[in-house]
């Protein structure tokens, strides 16, 4: 392989590495901020349980949908922040041809 050539291949390498920090980053990114989005959540519905003098019954009410409400927001955070960042970065392009230089897996 001319000098070229490994020149590009070492270029490739790098596109691959930027790419999976980048998505290492976004996947923390998304991790983050569901987590604290849900402890939001969480603490404004279930607050009120530990804030006043409620009976057993809406505490554990509140509490648990604090809880449910808290565990869907982190999902669907989650969720939105990777499907944005895949829309953005072309990963939902296709499938990546099998063989370098080759455009069809089949060919």
């Amino acid at each position: 392989m001319d000098n070229y050539g490994a020149h590009l291949g070492q270029g490739r390498a790098r596109d691959s590495q930027a790419r999976r920090d980048a998505v290492t980053v976004e996947i923390g990114y998304a991790l983050c901020s569901a987590v604290f989005l849900a402890a939001v959540v969480f603490g404004v519905v279930a607050g009120p349980a530990w804030a006043f003098d409620l009976s057993d019954a809406a505490q554990g009410t509140l509490v648990a949908s604090g809880a449910t409400l808290g565990a869907v927001l982190f999902t669907v955070r989650v969720v939105s922040v990777l499907n944005r960042f895949a829309r953005e970065n072309g990963a939902a392009d296709g499938p990546q041809p099998s063989q370098p230089g080759r455009t069809n897996p089949d060919s």
